[in-house]
């Protein structure tokens, strides 16, 4: 793995292109360009917005702040999660012209979309401006958890990059996996609220509270909102299962790329 990972630090070059033509070609056809980052968790919170508050009447202190954290926060997940489950097969015809490591993929899109959350932290302090709400010191906390988050969809990206060349269908299925993870997890509603209400059954507490999906989205929450620290016990054990899967994929990879030469 030591020749792959040197082989991989060798094509750092082709590692920014990758991240550059990605970052110009997402907004490429569109009037408003590089705008639609910070438009687009905007129209997302006034579409929840409408269904929670107005629609369903609830929503509590601050709602549209909660609401934009945790949204803002979802789309990294589910971009990263749509962009890398097809990142070799996007680039297929080079993959089998030139020899290089497959790997660089779905790191290549993973990047790319680290740098759009980065335009929608910038939507969260426009938020957190207009509702008077000042970070305190736990913000300092905000790049621990940027990286591990970012470590956790590395992970996420090798898999789903490798296994959707195999298997076509993980593409449509995982559509239906991120929405069951959407709901299930506190971007919408307070997830304390709803457990303490008695209406969940046992058994898929422990999902609602210790999905990944939820400890980052709270962990987030924690710092900005709340003024607290976020759960290290819970974001330690999400970092070091990704760095797990990250160390075991890129081994993985580097012994069976030739089955991504025949596969595609």
């Amino acid at each position: 793995m030591k020749s792959y990972l040197k082989e991989m630090l060798k094509r750092k070059d082709l590692l920014y292109y990758l991240v550059k033509s990605g970052l110009k070609a997402e907004h490429r056809n569109s009037y408003l360009g590089y705008f639609w980052w910070l438009l687009d968790p905007l129209l997302n919170v006034l579409v929840y917005y409408f269904l929670v508050v107005i629609v369903l009447e609830r929503g509590g202190e601050n709602y549209p702040l909660f609401l934009v954290i945790g949204l803002v926060a979802w789309r990294w997940i589910s971009t990263t999660i749509n962009a890398s489950s097809r990142s070799i097969l996007r680039y297929s015809s080079i993959v089998n012209q030139v020899a290089l490591p497959k790997a660089i993929f779905p790191l290549s899109f993973t990047l790319t979309q680290l740098f759009n959350f980065m335009f929608g932290l910038i939507v969260m302090a426009i938020f957190l401006i207009v509702y008077g709400v000042m970070p305190t010191a736990h913000v300092f906390y905000l790049p621990l958890i940027i990286v591990i988050q970012l470590t956790a969809h590395i992970a996420l990206g090798l898999v789903l990059g490798y296994i959707t060349i195999f298997v076509r269908d993980i593409e449509n299925l995982m559509t239906y996996i991120t929405r069951i993870f959407f709901y299930a997890s506190p971007i919408i509603w307070e997830g304390g609220r709803l457990l303490r209400s008695g209406k969940v059954p046992d058994w898929l507490v422990p999902f609602i509270e210790y999905n990944p999906v939820a400890i980052l989205v709270e962990s987030y929450r924690d710092i900005l909102m709340h003024h607290q620290a976020p759960d290290l016990v819970a974001l330690g054990v999400l970092f070091v299962i990704s760095i797990v899967v990250i160390i075991y994929m890129l081994n993985y990879y580097s012994k069976n790329e030739h089955k991504i030469i025949k596969a595609l």
